[in-house]
């Protein structure tokens, strides 16, 4: 008897693999979260992540990956350039760093020779060559009078993402001019299977990435059901600090649920080391960046490939961390329906002053606070609240250039060093709580009743980032009033945001005042050590409540528990610790 191969279901395990595809896999640092760290790269690991792509060449794959990290630069040709002249970015080579792809494309812009960049680098010459014709066609896209398609469809074969094309060519007037004029010319990708066989045996895993053939009629080889509404479920991408495999728990959970309640789910994912990117997880997996190009792709190649059936009924965004937030606007503006909380209310709760009208016609205590575009701003604010106060730039996760400060000149040198600010990127100030207890609360609701997954006490004071603090679950030293008051808040901000899914808020208690810290209506890294602790699977309900079911319905069902909640718990409830393992 042999072993039947789990991908092709037609050939035995034994049979030599062949492939027609380049996957190229990158580390995701973190030197971000640690300026003074040193970036040299030695027998030591560092990265804290990593992420995957597959292509039909290896460029293509490269440039895939490259966006996949979800860093300052997504790309080449992509955010800060590289700096010094050819000597010094030869002598910079010399020592491995997390930037060397970067260097050596700049090294070869300013006339270095391959052999020269191999020997200085230690890459091999044939990596190194495959960069130089990155950068030839570079030069063609910069020269070109007109962007004919010949030559937009020879990019997008190499990997260049519509932003990198945009930044060369800024008549386009940007990623969308980009991506308008491939819609004009019919360049599209077509979606390949993973096959082990290189097509010789039919597939019947439903595992696919992208790629721009150069042959215009080649196609896709998407076989979707079409009997089932299909929901687009948005990954996590690589591993990184604040924003780890907790989030990859919930949109598994997610996908075997729906999965299970009659929807077709599709999984959008870069990450090798999670469990979302195992080809059996989702009804059908894409190995993709996660950036509005790539996703959008990905939704429109699910549309067409419907053949009358229901199609996508909609894209979930809150499960994933931050990552697939900062998608939800731009991809509901293109037409694509986000189920669950809507990006306007994402957008309320991150933006303080709304965020703060919520609280203040629910009664609802929270810090003072400022937003400032400028340092003269910020020292007015930081003066008016008083110090010590809690800086940081907004939309973040994970504390990313969070800072507590208590005098101006801390503060001056902060902005100075860790934000670039403007008005669409105003920094956070407020009033820092010394001697508080913070408490980390994750609740579902379905827009018209809410359910307390748990009420968690940190064991530090507050200022400690949630995801470094041990926490207690039920907590130990709060009072039945102090938990009555953590429910009637979370409810208020709930509805006041207008929630349909998971939300998790952050509240100080000091001197018997419930201080709201802030709400982040998104699944947070606290739901599995939430479920297992209460033995509720939040991230399943999650799903089904986006998806149109209510919290009566789920506790029919036995999904959620029947009566009370987990602000309920009783006090003599064994207790569960959550503690943060740190690599230092």
């Amino acid at each position: 008897d042999e072993i039947v191969n789990d991908i092709t279901k037609e050939t035995p395990a034994c049979f030599e693999p062949t492939l027609d595809y380049v996957v190229v896999k990158a580390p995701r640092f973190a030197f971000e979260k640690f300026p003074g760290a040193d970036t040299t790269l030695t027998t030591t690991m560092k990265s804290v992540g990593e992420a995957m792509s597959l292509g039909r060449n290896f460029i293509e794959a490269l440039g895939k990956v490259m966006r996949s990290l979800e860093t300052s630069r997504a790309g080449f040709w992509t955010g800060a350039e590289p700096e010094g002249d050819v000597d010094e970015v030869l002598e910079r080579l010399r020592t491995p760093t997390d930037g060397r792809l970067y260097d050596i494309e700049y090294a070869l812009r300013l006339g270095a020779t391959v052999e020269r960049v191999a020997e200085a680098s230690g890459v091999d010459p044939w990596f190194v060559e495959q960069i130089s014709a990155l950068v030839d066609l570079r030069a063609e896209l910069i020269d070109a009078p007109v962007l004919e398609g010949e030559l937009l469809r020879r990019s997008k074969h190499h990997g260049l993402s519509d932003g990198q094309i945009a930044a060369l060519r800024p008549e386009l007037a940007g990623e969308m001019g980009v991506r308008a004029l491939r819609q004009r010319l019919g360049i599209h990708p077509v979606y390949k299977t993973v096959d082990t066989c290189a097509a010789e045996f039919e597939a019947k895993t439903p595992y696919h990435y992208s790629s721009y053939e150069l042959d215009p009629g080649a196609e896709t080889e998407v076989a979707p059901q079409v009997d089932r509404p299909k929901v687009l479920i948005l990954g996590s991408g690589p591993n990184r600090i604040g924003q780890g495999i907790e989030f990859d728990y919930s949109c598994v959970h997610a996908a075997t649920t729906l999965s299970q309640a009659g929807f077709e789910t599709v999984m959008i994912n870069c990450n090798p080391e999670t469990v979302s990117t195992d080809y059996d997880t989702a009804d059908r997996l894409y190995f993709e960046p996660l950036t509005f190009e790539d996703v959008l792709e990905v939704y429109y190649a699910e549309q067409a490939s419907g053949h009358g059936g229901p199609g996508v009924i909609g894209v979930i965004v809150q499960l994933g961390g931050q990552t697939p937030l900062g998608l939800a606007e731009r991809l509901e503006k293109a037409g694509v329906p986000i189920v669950g909380t809507k990006p306007e209310a994402i957008d309320l709760a991150e933006d303080r002053g709304e965020f703060g009208e919520v609280l203040r016609r629910a009664g609802l205590p929270a810090p003072r606070f400022g937003m400032a575009t400028s340092f003269d701003q910020a020292r007015r604010i930081a003066a008016d609240i008083g110090y010590p106060v809690l800086v940081r730039p907004s939309y973040v996760l994970g504390g990313r250039g969070m800072e507590i400060v208590y005098d101006e000149k801390t503060l001056e040198g902060y902005i100075t060093r860790a934000t670039q600010l403007s008005p669409e990127h105003p920094v956070l100030v407020d009033r820092f709580l010394e001697d508080a207890i913070e408490i980390d609360v994750d609740a579902l609701c379905d827009g018209t009743e809410v359910y307390i997954g748990g009420v968690m006490e940190h064991i530090e004071e507050a200022g400690i980032h949630s995801g470094d603090s041990a926490c207690a679950l039920p907590p130990v030293t709060l009072g039945r009033s102090d938990i009555e008051a953590v429910r009637h808040a979370t409810e208020a901000i709930a509805f006041g945001v207008g929630v349909v899914g998971l939300l998790n808020v952050q509240y100080a208690l000091k001197d018997d005042v419930l201080y709201v810290l802030e709400a982040n209506p998104r699944a947070s890294r606290t739901v599995p050590f939430v479920s297992k602790a209460t033995a509720v699977p939040l991230a399943k309900a999650c799903a089904r409540i986006m998806l149109g079911a209510t919290i009566a319905q789920l506790r029919e069902e036995g999904v959620l528990v029947a009566t009370g909640d987990g602000a309920t718990t009783a006090r003599n409830a064994p207790v569960a610790v959550k503690e943060a393992v740190l690599p230092f």
